[in-house]
Order: C-alpha cells, then structure tokens, then sequence
C-alpha cells in the first residue's frame, strides 16, 4: 500500500543511482512530483524526465546521471520560516553549500537558495545531495 507518493519516489531514485542504472521510471506520477523533479534537474541531480500516461494514474520516466549520494522525504512536513533555513541545512545536508532542501512556497515549489532570494518560507518536502 502506498503512502507517501514523494517518499517511495526518493527511494527509488537513490536505490537506482547506487546500483548504477541510467534511468528510472516513478509512479504514481503527481504535479508535486514533478515539481520536485524540476528543481531535481535544475541543480543538475537527474537528468531529462517524461511524463508518461498510462492510463491509469501515469508515470515519470528519469534519465539518472549519478551525481546523487543521498535523497530523502522530509517526514513530516516540517514548517518553515523565510529565516530559519540554517537551521534543517544543519539537520538534513551534510555541509554548508552542499546539497539542496527542496519547500514546497506559495511561489511554488523551490531550493532553499532560490526561496531565501525570494524572501518566502513553506514546508520541507524532500532533500538532495
């Protein structure tokens, strides 16, 4: 049974950049999922992604680059202010500069880099390094 689509996404992005695939198909595909995959490509983690319809609920088809050594759900989705990023930097990435927290904001979804720029805060989704 599927709980958390983000979750079980992460997952199988890291299991399948370890042991050395080149891409990956996800599903359940979501809009959230995709989001968090755009801000994935931009930092340049994965590579090209489709959606694919099936039919059913669809699903994400991702080139993988090998550049990931770690990508999580951030359970639960933690609050957070426009000035308190430091803070979950130092819990969930392992040095300053490295990595990136991904928010979902009302400006959508963002890096932490790009949501400080921006002056918004929002919940924690996931984190990649």
């Amino acid at each position: 049974m599927l709980m958390d689509p983000i979750a079980d996404a992460m997952s199988n992005i890291k299991n399948a950049d370890r042991i050395g695939k080149t891409e990956c198909k996800l599903k359940p595909a979501s809009k959230l999922l995709g989001n968090v995959l755009k801000v994935m490509q931009k930092y340049e983690y994965i590579g090209e992604f489709e959606y694919i319809d099936d039919g059913k609920s669809g699903q994400y088809k991702i080139n993988l680059l090998g550049r990931i050594n770690d990508c999580n759900a951030i359970k639960p989705r933690l609050e957070i202010k426009k000035d308190g990023f430091e803070k979950y930097e130092k819990r969930f990435l392992p040095a300053q500069n490295f990595g990136i927290l991904i928010v979902s904001t009302s400006k959508g979804v963002l890096s932490q880099q790009d949501a400080m720029e921006t002056n918004v805060g929002g919940q924690l989704i996931a984190f990649v390094y």
